[in-house]
């Protein structure tokens, strides 16, 4: 069994210390071997604000962290970094790649940076990224669960969420349907669930999951849904190739002061070769 660790939408500036420090409890007591921040690492991009969160990253050794932005980790007010260099702050805590890989005998994560510096919050997929997603999915090998991380959510579940869903979202998960993608992770709106996308989108040549995590430790909590996480467990393949996971939520609570699971998904995902 191998173990994956979804964060999202930690917004550092507006973070609570006592969530904080329970989800690196959680961390040390998991011992996932791959970390997935899915964007809004900072609450307005600033250079405090991503040292706080290098500092968190720092505490998660030694497992390796896939960070992408989000729409809030660029600079909103200081309209010359948002022009002319908006990743600096990002990149300086989290390395050069906008769009980082991690893989392993059990892994296959790819990441999308949604973000756009001309948008204000909405996200977009290009279809140059489709591509270059989809080419590398093809190759990966059987046993990998195959991950693709956006920030804003390919599916939402409440009609209020909708403005938030990521432009070109359609033309992406057919792709990387076909392709082989078994579950797109995402964050954005606060929201955790899991819901299998042929409900969402006609036709998919495979079954594809979204599971979108909520707000990991920030004070910006949905009336639906306070701080969770989720972790994501690779349980092996079995003998007709199927890759078999589960998603597991975990929430904050406020009176134990610890993250504790409430509820988890099943997965079984098609075999490579199901995908053209």
């Amino acid at each position: 069994m191998s173990l994956l660790l979804h964060i999202s939408d930690t917004h550092f500036g507006t973070e609570k210390p006592d969530v904080v420090a329970a989800l690196l409890q959680l961390a040390s007591a998991q011992k996932p071997d791959v970390v997935v921040l899915s964007g809004d690492i900072t609450q307005r991009a600033t250079r405090a604000q991503y040292a706080a969160a290098a500092r968190f990253v720092a505490q998660l050794a030694p497992a390796p962290v896939v960070a992408i932005p989000g729409n809030h980790d660029i600079p909103l007010f200081n309209l010359a970094a948002r022009l002319f260099n908006p990743y600096g702050h990002h990149r300086r805590a989290f390395g050069p790649a906008l769009e980082p890989v991690f893989e392993s005998e059990h892994w296959l994560v790819l990441a999308v940076n949604t973000t756009r510096p001309w948008r204000h919050a909405d996200g977009e997929v290009s279809t140059d990224q489709v591509d270059c997603v989809a080419q590398r999915l093809v190759r990966a090998r059987p046993g990998q669960l195959r991950v693709v991380v956006t920030h804003q959510p390919v599916a939402v579940t409440l009609p209020q969420d909708e403005t938030n869903l990521l432009h070109g979202r359609a033309h992406a998960v057919q792709r990387w349907s076909e392709a082989g993608a078994d579950l797109i992770l995402g964050g954005h709106i606060h929201l955790p669930f899991v819901q299998p996308l042929r409900g969402h989108f006609a036709a998919l040549p495979r079954e594809v999951w979204a599971a979108q995590a909520g707000t990991a430790v920030s004070a910006r909590t949905r009336p639906e849904a306070g701080n969770s996480v989720n972790l994501i467990r690779h349980l092996g393949t079995n003998a007709q190739l199927n890759r078999e996971a589960v998603v597991e939520r975990w929430d904050h609570h406020r009176a134990t002061g610890r993250f504790e699971p409430v509820g988890n998904s099943p997965l079984t995902t098609a075999p490579l070769h199901d995908a053209v």
